[in-house]
């Protein structure tokens, strides 16, 4: 329990990260700069995946969830792009949850998005403690051709009875 409770702390300034930057001299004069954040390997924050996952009970060895996306760009700020999928989890799953929301932060290669570009297979690993209100990190990389990828650490929210370490899969397909 330590450990995972550790391993979501240090998750934390990852995702604090990709917040706000400022700088201290600007004045009401001049037009604020958009500030183009990069990812470690060069790609440009083009928006957020923000994931309702399907409540379900950990079956010892693993469960299946489905999930509900939608694409927001950071330019305009409207949701571009739903996608539905499910998250497969092999290993210690033990209890419930009920509904739960991952957000994550997607990087590209330039600043421009195509629909559909966020449709693949991701895989990684899961560590999650609920009891009652609970916590839980996502480490997942993959997506189409590596071309565009999710923030590989995530944090996410959920309510049940449940505690999981496990190897994961996510796959999402775009939304007719």
């Amino acid at each position: 329990m330590k450990k995972l409770l550790t391993l979501s702390l240090a998750a934390l300034p990852v995702l604090t990260s990709a917040g706000i930057t400022a700088a201290a001299d600007m004045t009401g004069a001049a037009p604020a700069p958009i500030a183009i954040e990069s990812d470690r390997v060069g790609g440009v924050r083009i928006g957020y995946l923000d994931c309702q996952i399907g409540g379900g009970v950990g079956y010892v060895l693993g469960s299946a969830k489905t999930a509900d996306c939608a694409f927001t760009s950071v330019i305009d700020g409207e949701p571009l792009d739903t996608y539905s999928g499910s998250i497969k989890k092999l290993g210690v799953d033990i209890g419930f949850t009920t509904r739960s929301r991952v957000i994550w932060a997607v990087f590209a290669p330039t600043a421009g998005y195509h629909k559909g570009s966020l449709g693949g297979l991701y895989g990684g690993a899961t560590a999650e403690a609920t009891i009652g209100a609970g916590i839980g990190a996502n480490v997942l990389f993959g997506g189409t051709s590596g071309s565009i990828h999710l923030q590989p650490v995530s944090v996410s929210g959920q309510i049940g009875l449940n505690i999981a370490a496990t190897g994961t899969s996510m796959t999402l397909q775009p939304s007719i």
